[in-house]
């Protein structure tokens, strides 16, 4: 039978179809303006990769901050407990998760059977977000999946002090007007946004073995940066932005598997 998980954040949906036998497909589209259409439609690619239609899907469940506008899954579960048990099913060695998406990030603490123990939450700013490094990219007119690659070019990074994206962006055009390199401004703003995060994960109280999620696991500069924050090394699953998906798609089939009679779909 085949399962599936919709995470609906705020730049990207992400969908996984699980089969018996592990992940059969995933698709990631850009969220756009239509949430529930791009959802949609992100699942129809899946399941055109997974060469299976929509109707053999026993059961489907979203996770994500646009989850509750989702109408068609059977089932919604929170990103942070999508995401440990994403985290645990590829990893299951790893007790701390830090989840950097879109427009916020999350530090996640997991007991040895992966379920959520303590976490902290960043969606009130989007300094310590893929957000943030969007805005600094395109101030600095650079391709977002080119920035940390180039970051790491520099010899030493020009300080970003700026605790907010608009005075962050300002702080950046600044240095740009007094012929600061390029690269070394980009080493700064991943300092700046692992400074943030490591300060928030803190909080949680770190255990290792320490994995690394979300759109911004892709940055080679924030993993390595972060790493060196930390004194500890960063593992990453091979696709870093489906873990949400994933452990909805878990989720779906174990209580699917324990449940009588299969749930009807939300109505929203």
């Amino acid at each position: 039978m085949f399962y599936a998980g919709i995470d609906a954040g705020s730049n990207t949906i992400k969908t996984v179809i699980l089969g018996d036998n592990g992940i059969v497909s995933y698709h990631v589209v850009k969220t756009g303006s239509g949430g529930e259409e791009q959802a949609s439609r992100c699942l129809k690619e899946a399941c055109a990769k997974a060469h299976i239609g929509r109707e053999e899907i026993a059961c489907i469940y979203g996770t994500g901050c646009g989850r509750e506008y989702l109408s068609f899954p059977q089932g919604r579960k929170s990103e942070i407990i999508c995401h440990g048990a994403g985290v645990h099913w590829i990893l299951p060695d790893v007790r701390t998760i830090i989840d950097i998406g879109g427009q916020d990030s999350k530090g996640i603490l997991l007991n040895e059977r992966g379920e959520v123990e303590n976490f902290n939450m960043n969606d009130k700013c989007a300094a310590g977000t893929g957000r943030f490094l969007e805005t600094m990219a395109t101030a600095l007119q650079v391709p977002l999946e080119e920035l940390g690659e180039c970051a790491l070019r520099a010899p030493e990074a020009v300080r970003v002090s700026s605790t907010c994206t608009v005075f962050a962006e300002t702080e950046v055009v600044s240095h740009i007007a007094r012929g600061k390199k390029r690269d070394e401004i980009l080493l700064g703003v991943c300092q700046s946004i692992v400074d943030r995060i490591a300060a928030m994960v803190r909080g949680i109280g770190i255990k290792s073995p320490v994995a690394m999620t979300g759109g911004v696991a892709k940055n080679q500069a924030v993993v390595k940066l972060m790493g060196d924050r930390l004194g500890l090394p960063l593992f990453l699953p091979p696709e870093p932005q489906i873990t949400g998906a994933l452990g909805a798609a878990l989720i779906a089939r174990q209580e699917s598997l324990t449940r009588e009679k299969p749930l009807p779909a939300l109505n929203g």
